[in-house]
């Protein structure tokens, strides 16, 4: 059996060489042939090909995510599948080539800094032996040590910052990579291994509309660096961040971003509680932006945090006018075995 297969991505004049253990997407974003995706885990379905020709081992992909329908179709999960032969496949998300796109690699790191800023969250800030491109809001793959599966953290730095990068760890009780691992062993001075970039969910051109940030607990992290990034280039003409926490100590950054927003005119921070009674906003996050806007007419919005919020999100700026392409998302989904 051959130890690797031809795949040919339809409509980018891209063939790779994909091993046999090795997903397809993996080969596609190290070879700098985009595939949309979001996840890489199995259970967004944003990375879905079609297989025109031939035929893959879709190996651990979960039936709610690529029915059995879907697979008789000839559809398959980039994220997860692997080729049995040589194949010919055709992305059903759209590309957008006005996007710059970075190659997968890599990366080795020593961490500088593992301090606690929030409840049951974590700084952790790596700094790499070489640069990392990535767009603001992208993500990267820790890798666990011992076990040789990544987990997704979103990098709160912006792109100017490409060797020393910063992640927002939240504690998942039993999870692999925070509870067994940077919460427990990880230390100050420890080299650790990951890849990256990965994900969809970014800001990179200059934009009309005014822009509203929602995030929910470490959905602050990508965030942090779209609001940075923008900053730093004059991207968007006015920036409304708002993070939601239950109380007060899960918020952090607080004076980071306070300081921020008296240095820069266009933007403006908003932290709200919803189960103690403060000085603040009150409420559910998504509550307490519908209460400041009448109409988000012309305005576009940068979500992430848990799939509750988000779909609240998605449903209030609906209500208020926002169009519905203008709302760009990550959801934080964790996976079976404990994404954390």
């Amino acid at each position: 059996m051959a130890d690797t297969h031809r795949v040919q991505v339809k409509g980018q004049d891209a063939t790779l060489d994909v091993g046999k253990e090795q997903s397809i997407l993996d080969a596609a974003l190290r070879a700098n042939a985009w595939i949309p995706h979001s996840c890489t885990q199995g259970t967004c379905g944003t990375c879905k090909l079609k297989v025109l020709k031939g035929a893959v081992d879709h190996r651990e992909s979960p039936e709610y995510t690529l029915t059995a329908d879907e697979r008789a179709a000839g559809l398959a999960l980039a994220c997860l599948a692997t080729p049995r032969e040589d194949l010919v496949v055709e992305p059903t998300g759209a590309v957008d080539d006005d996007v710059p796109h970075h190659r997968l690699r890599d990366f080795t790191g020593r961490v500088t800094e593992l301090s606690d800023v929030a409840a049951c969250t974590r700084r952790l800030v790596v700094e790499l032996d070489e640069d990392l491109a990535f767009n603001a809001g992208q993500y990267c793959e820790l890798i666990v040590p011992g076990a040789g599966v990544g987990r997704q953290y979103s990098m709160a730095n912006p792109p100017s910052e490409a060797r020393r990068l910063e992640f927002h760890v939240k504690l998942t009780p039993g999870g692999l990579a925070s509870d067994k691992w940077i919460f427990s062993t990880l230390s100050e001075g420890d080299r650790i291994a990951l890849r990256g970039p990965f994900g969809g969910f970014h800001l990179v051109r200059e934009q009309a509309e005014p822009a509203i940030l929602i995030g929910g607990g470490t959905g602050l992290a990508p965030l942090k660096s779209i609001v940075r990034h923008a900053l730093e280039h004059n991207l968007v003409p006015e920036l409304h961040l708002y993070h939601g926490g239950r109380r007060r100590e899960d918020l952090y950054d607080v004076e980071f971003f306070t300081e921020l927003a008296d240095q820069f005119a266009e933007f403006h921070y908003h932290p709200a509680l919803s189960e103690e009674t403060w000085d603040g906003a009150m409420g559910m996050v998504t509550d307490v932006v519908i209460d400041d806007f009448r109409s988000c007419k012309g305005m576009s919005a940068y979500l992430c945090g848990p799939p509750p919020m988000i779909a609240a999100a998605v449903k209030s700026l609906k209500r208020r006018r926002m169009a519905p392409r203008l709302i760009f998302r990550e959801e934080f989904t964790p996976i079976n075995q404990g994404s954390a």
